[in-house]
């Protein structure tokens, strides 16, 4: 019989961002792969999925019927290994599996980006670090992605069975690359965008805490200094409109294209120039990562998945969260300096060879490893040190 590892999550998108390589190599190993989250996705490469009203606010009921009906497909289905992830599913996979552990389940949760941070508001650690901390000793293994929550995590005496910094999710190297001179005129060409725009590109969902307005507010005092810049927004979410509303406010609408959900970032990120981020926390940005595989510098605000991509001065420009006027000024900087914008882009590729998608996968099987073998025997072991 085939062994079976559940991925489980708060919605079913965070897979197909993120973890569909995981899930294609362990079926390719002979396992069944089962996902459990809120969602209809389909998703390659799985076996069964469930669909749980799993919701992102602590306090919502439907969390207590997410969790009797995870604790029943978990007691059900005599899974190997479940890799739960963010912080309500993985709250309510680590609870509903403490009587799977007890027959030898094995349990991991991918911290990406813990709420309790540096500079974190009071209320975050009053309610997300007792509970991470409590949380750990159900877990077997304990893995974060960035440096700051690994050291927080031993600091802390979190009492998981092993601690981990893996390099985030991994970026494909292969599919986000630099583009020469002519090849960004060409894949501008089809968007109306000439080689004299000067193109910033962020890719994020409209949300309180993707900080978009910083961006816009730059940009209203470069106006008149940068004409030819274009702010390109991909993605969707609540707060858009109002973003909408403060650009055409700020005479700055005819400058910002707002691009909705796009499956087309490999080709629109390298054909840019500068790659922008405003958010107040990152475990550690995707986006960040494509644009530095894309050879694009990048000007960030501060928080620890940025500062631990960007290397200030080298890669890019590190700025606080609510400083609109050194944002604004960087971005001068990087219009006006071709050479910088090159020298920059050039070293952030190089430097993020290191979170390749390559380099994370081989990080996580050899995490998977030790707890692969553990159930099998005899023929088993025997096929698995062959592979």
């Amino acid at each position: 019989m085939k062994r079976k590892i559940l991925f489980c999550a708060t919605v079913d998108y965070h897979f197909k961002a993120f973890h569909l390589p995981v899930m294609e190599w362990f079926r390719k190993q002979g396992w069944e792969v089962h996902v459990a989250a809120q969602g209809e996705l389909e998703l390659p490469n799985v076996d069964r999925k469930f669909n749980l009203p799993i919701q992102r606010s602590p306090l919502k009921k439907e969390n207590v019927k997410a969790y009797r009906m995870l604790k029943s497909i978990i007691d059900t289905e005599d899974y190997s290994i479940i890799h739960c992830h963010t912080p309500m599913g993985g709250a309510l996979a680590r609870l509903a599996a403490r009587g799977a552990r007890r027959q030898g389940t094995k349990v991991i949760y991918t911290a990406h980006g813990f709420h309790f941070y540096k500079g974190a508001p009071l209320l975050n650690w009053m309610l997300y670090y007792p509970v991470e901390k409590l949380l750990a000793a159900v877990t077997d293994s304990l893995i974060t992605i960035n440096g700051e929550d690994y050291r927080r995590a031993v600091a802390s005496g979190f009492r998981a069975g092993s601690i981990h910094h893996v390099h985030g999710v991994g970026v494909h190297t292969g599919l986000y690359a630099p583009m020469s001179s002519e090849e960004k005129r060409l894949a501008r060409s089809p968007f109306n965008y000439s080689p004299q725009h000067f193109l910033m590109i962020y890719a994020a969902e409209f949300n309180a805490n993707k900080n978009h307005e910083l961006l816009i507010r730059a940009l209203a005092k470069l106006k008149d200094k940068m004409p030819e810049a274009r702010l390109l927004l991909a993605g969707r979410g609540p707060l858009q409109d109002e973003c909408r509303a403060l650009a055409a406010q700020l005479g700055v609408a005819p400058q910002i294209d707002f691009l909705g959900y796009r499956d087309d970032l490999k080709q629109l990120i390298p054909m840019c120039d500068v790659a922008v981020s405003a958010s107040l926390r990152e475990g550690l940005p995707l986006n960040i990562m494509e644009a530095m595989a894309s050879g694009l510098p990048v000007v960030a605000t501060r928080n620890r998945g940025h500062e631990e991509l960007v290397a200030e001065g080298a890669t890019g420009f590190i700025v606080e969260p609510g400083d609109v006027d050194s944002f604004a000024s960087r971005l001068l900087l990087l219009h006006r300096f071709r050479e910088t914008r090159s020298r920059m882009g050039a070293a952030g590729h190089e430097r993020v060879k290191g979170y390749s998608l390559d380099r994370v996968q081989e990080e996580l099987r050899e995490l998977y490893k030790p707890m692969m073998e553990d159930r099998m025997e005899g023929t088993e072991r025997l096929q698995w040190n062959a592979l």
